[in-house]
Formats: C-alpha cells, structure tokens, sequence
C-alpha cells in the first residue's frame, strides 16, 4: 500500500520544526530517491506519498494528523502511528528517536503526470 497525502502549509512548516525528535530527520539511512532528501521527502512540499509500511516489522502505521493527540503526547506535531509496536513517524515519515522502526518510511519513485495525477513506480527518469 502507498499513501499520498496533501499536507496544508502549517504542517510543511512543522516539518522543520521536527528535528530534534528525529532518528535521521536528514534521511541518510533511510530509502528514497535522491530527489527526496529534504525536510518535506518530496517533490512537491504539498503532497506526500510514501510506502505504508512500518519499517520495523511490516505493520501498516495509520495516519494521525492530530497536534498534541491524549494518545502520542503533548508534543506530537501529527503524523503517523505503528500500532503494532509504538513506532512514530512525522508528515514526512521520519521516525522518531528511541523507536522500534529503524529507519523512516520509505519514499517510492514517482512523478507527477499532471497537476492532480500521480505515478508511483516511476520517476522523471524512468526508474
């Protein structure tokens, strides 16, 4: 499964904000085109599309947009939740610090086939 999320632009610029929770907030250890090394893991800030798979063991980490949410703590910013072992990743699928997951979410070749159409699979170079 993949997911492809609009992000407003506060959570883009939460993103920034994130680091100091991050394991690899600059993406080094983690699987994604090279295109999508920044803060936001995309070709367009706007839009996310990642692979909706917990890099821990599998399981499929819903999506939580919610600030401060009772369940994830004061200070969780939104994101995404493992519910299997407690694993969290921001908007940008970077995991947190002190995870099970070992690295963040991992971002698919893809490219925009128009404005509102997106390819997963594919990039600008045919990967």
């Amino acid at each position: 499964p993949h997911w492809i999320i609009r992000r407003t632009p506060e959570m883009i610029a939460q993103l920034k904000k994130n680091d100091g929770f991050l394991a690899d907030p600059k993406s080094e250890a983690s699987k994604q085109p090279a295109y999508a090394k920044t803060d936001s893991r995309a070709l367009k800030d706007e839009w996310f599309v990642a692979r909706g798979v917990c890099t821990h063991l599998g399981c499929s980490p819903t999506y939580r947009k919610e600030i401060a949410a009772a369940d994830l703590g004061s200070e969780w910013p939104g994101g995404f939740f493992c519910p299997c072992h407690q694993s969290k990743f921001d908007l940008a699928g970077r995991v947190w610090k002190g995870m099970p997951a070992p690295a963040n979410l991992e971002i698919p070749a893809y490219r925009f086939v128009t404005e509102t159409s997106i390819l997963i699979g594919e990039d600008s170079k045919g990967a």
